[in-house]
């Protein structure tokens, strides 16, 4: 080959199109198929199928203004899994603590909640001494008494919960909100599921993107280690220099733009390489921001030194880096034995952290633009379960449960919504889920019929076609 040929043989070119090579390409040419070789590492075959019916990927995690003016720019939402009762802890029933052992509507024998219940705040609201801590700050929160849901059963009411659908799988809360709002900080994921060891009931569903692109899936971080690295796995290369790693991340941009102007934009691929790229960006900010070694003695201290103190301390600090949605699992709440001791132990493993949370944003000035959400999945019943035993407790309630919300949003001191007399069922400005999430969504600025996604030829929306704006919460 003479000098002046215009593509120089293999090693010594700088020019990223002297390596790639598309397929048509190849076969024309008959060689130089290195560079895209270098492209099928980020592919997953499992992902070229459904890549065909995605649209292409149009938006990146840049934050995005919202529809109109919302007042929450974060969320936090802390997920009850198993289904708390919420005759123990958000729902007073003194006509059930009356009725307590005797047979009530046919239902089975009324089982009293052992708990008392007191007046917090100015408001006065109602709340369970198993909540006294989190209480004191009632004035801040909107406790939905009516919460109803259409299946009482742990796995589909926890996906259904947190994606709004139970027959197919559709993209997270926490997904839309980072497709509609991207994130302020680049070098975290925008979404952030903390867990304390096992995958949630329902999986990974729970967290996920569907037909979204990838790059708004929850990345989910298991709490339960005792460090960074073990936390996130391969947050650092020990092999190759971040100086190396940058140049391997920009030359497979490179590719990846020549195989665009080729032949079309892949939203798979484009996915897989912005992982890559937060990937690296993480290297250094993820190490810092789950290090809660780096807060006070006294701020730890607040939060109490539990799974659950941890878990809401990192929630603080990851939303105070702008991350935009950061939901954070407790799980242990499925009490149809002996529930006076579990229920107590349960909430005892939140209250405090919870509290802590609480004042923590407060003090921060953090609380006016962060949404907290806390509930389960669906309730429990007022009657004992039957397969309960010496020490009863209660079985599963689609028909009523309790949510709280805090912060971003929404009004301090209200309760909407109300139960019957014993808290079988939502009787009074009744809530669904999807209302729920309607609601959440309008706090952060989005009118849920408009955020919609496009996909095998019709627009998707969270609320699927159901939800209303629960209205009289809003501040």
């Amino acid at each position: 080959m003479s000098q002046d040929h215009p593509h120089p043989c293999c090693g010594l070119s700088t020019d990223p199109q002297d390596y790639f090579l598309t397929r048509r390409q190849f076969l024309n040419r008959a060689g130089m198929g290195l560079g895209a070789l270098s492209l099928a590492t980020f592919l997953n075959p499992l992902d070229l199928r459904a890549a065909q019916n995605q649209t292409p990927l149009a938006n990146t995690l840049a934050a995005r203004p919202p529809q109109f003016a919302g007042k929450a720019k974060a969320v936090i939402h802390i997920f009850a899994q198993g289904a708390p009762s919420h005759v123990d802890t958000w729902d007073p029933k003194p006509a059930l603590t009356r009725m307590n052992n005797q047979t009530i509507g046919g239902d089975g024998v009324a089982m009293g909640s052992p708990f008392k219940f007191q007046r917090y705040g100015k408001s006065g609201i109602e709340v369970s001494e198993l909540f006294a801590k989190t209480a004191a700050h009632v004035d801040d929160m909107a406790v939905i008494r009516s919460m109803y849901t259409d299946i009482p059963a742990h796995d589909v009411a926890t996906v259904f919960m947190n994606t709004g659908s139970i027959r197919i799988t559709k993209p997270s809360l926490g997904a839309w909100t980072v497709y509609g709002l991207g994130t302020e900080n680049q070098n975290l994921p925008g979404f952030i599921s903390l867990r304390n060891g096992k995958l949630p009931a329902g999986g990974a569903a729970n967290y996920g993107s569907a037909f979204l692109p990838g790059v708004y899936q929850g990345t989910s971080v298991n709490t339960q280690a005792q460090n960074v690295q073990q936390m996130i796995q391969n947050i650092r290369n020990n092999y190759v220099s971040k100086n190396e790693q940058r140049r391997q991340l920009d030359f497979i941009h490179s590719l990846n733009e020549l195989h665009s102007q080729n032949l079309q934009r892949d939203a798979a691929l484009e996915t897989r390489l912005e992982t890559a790229e937060i990937a690296f960006r993480m290297q250094a900010e993820a190490t810092d921001v789950f290090d809660i070694n780096k807060e006070t003695t006294e701020v730890r201290a607040a939060y109490g030194n539990s799974p659950q103190g941890k878990q809401l301390l990192i929630a603080r600090r990851l939303v105070e880096r702008g991350v935009r949605f950061v939901q954070v699992w407790h799980d242990g709440w499925d009490h149809h034995q002996d529930l006076e001791d579990r229920i107590t132990a349960k909430a005892g493993e939140i209250d405090q952290p919870l509290a802590a949370l609480m004042t923590d944003l407060k003090q921060r000035g953090l609380l006016d633009s962060t949404l907290v959400v806390w509930g389960g999945e669906f309730g429990r019943k007022p009657t004992k379960d039957k397969n309960g035993g010496e020490k009863p407790g209660r079985d599963h309630n689609a028909k009523a449960f309790s949510v709280w919300l805090a912060g971003g949003g929404v009004k301090g001191g209200i309760v909407h919504g109300a139960t019957d007399e014993f808290g079988n069922a939502a009787v009074q400005d009744k809530v669904h889920v999807h209302d729920l999430h309607a609601t959440i969504l309008q706090c952060l600025g989005f009118d849920h019929t408009k955020l919609t996604y496009r996909f095998n030829g019709r627009d998707f929306r969270l609320t699927d076609v159901a939800g209303n704006v629960v209205k009289p919460i809003l501040a």
